[in-house]
């Protein structure tokens, strides 16, 4: 209420108090109106109460809600966060898995079940792009005599010896894996079989010279491995690729091991 509002009030209680205006003929309406009003302004005060404290309660309520939705908002951050660390961690050890899979365990080199996945599209690159492709398999000469002589474990660091060793000598883009046993798998994309002989010459020559250190009494012990390489053709598969170069490598055992052929 105003103070010229209340000022209003105050003078029309003193007209009602003076009792000079008693038998005037509007008193008696003045004083029923004077006390309607004091009775609209109770009430207006008590509803004005009631609705600043539905208003103050409202508040309180709409403050704990947005609260509680904050923490909701930052348990379900935290929740993502979380969630995705594992799901990085998932990734990382499927990933894990995976490079596990393809690998050899003695070597590290790629296992068959890799090579045959890298050969496909290596093959398919290129006979897309009409460049040539190599295939070479080769085999440790008499290694079961290697097993019987010095021990399963000095064949196995034989076979650990010449995958270090072939990883050393091919190129960069070469793949290089164990195809089974004693017998592994090179593949030499961009080189045609003129090209690949000298090279696996050259590999042979330093298998020749490398110390295995297999014999306890310190005598040098080396090995030597019989190479069949083929050059892909257009049209053909890398398995019929595989088998000529398999067949050109049972010549060269058949010739007295140690050496490279190719495969016609």
């Amino acid at each position: 209420m105003s103070a010229r509002d209340e000022a209003l009030l105050a003078e029309v209680a003193a007209l009602l108090a003076d009792e000079a205006h008693r038998g005037h003929p509007l008193h008696q309406a003045l004083e029923r109106l004077y006390r309607h009003h004091l009775t609209q302004g109770e009430r207006l005060e008590r509803m004005i109460a009631i609705a600043d404290g539905f208003q103050q309660g409202a508040q309180e309520d709409l403050y704990a809600t947005r609260q509680q939705l904050e923490r909701q908002q930052r348990r379900q951050r935290k929740l993502s966060r979380i969630a995705d660390r594992f799901q990085d961690l998932l990734v990382e050890r499927n990933q894990v898995l995976e490079d596990a899979s393809g690998l050899d365990p003695l070597t590290g080199l790629a296992n068959r079940r890799r090579l045959d996945e890298q050969l496909m599209a290596l093959v398919a690159r290129a006979e897309r792009h009409g460049r040539p492709l190599c295939l070479a398999m080769m085999d440790i000469d008499h290694f079961k005599a290697i097993n019987d002589r010095f021990g399963h474990a000095a064949g196995d660091r034989a076979l650990v010896a010449l995958a270090e060793t072939l990883t050393e000598s091919l190129r960069a883009d070469d793949l290089c894996g164990r195809w089974g046993g004693e017998e592994f798998l090179l593949v030499l994309p961009e080189m045609r079989l003129d090209q690949a002989e000298p090279l696996l010459a050259r590999l042979g020559e330093r298998l020749r010279r490398l110390d295995l250190a297999l014999d306890v009494t310190g005598h040098p012990s080396s090995v030597t491995a019989s190479i069949g390489v083929a050059e892909h053709r257009v049209g053909e598969t890398y398995h019929d690729t595989l088998e000529r170069a398999d067949q050109a490598l049972l010549v060269a055992k058949r010739e007295g091991r140690d050496r490279t052929r190719r495969a016609s």
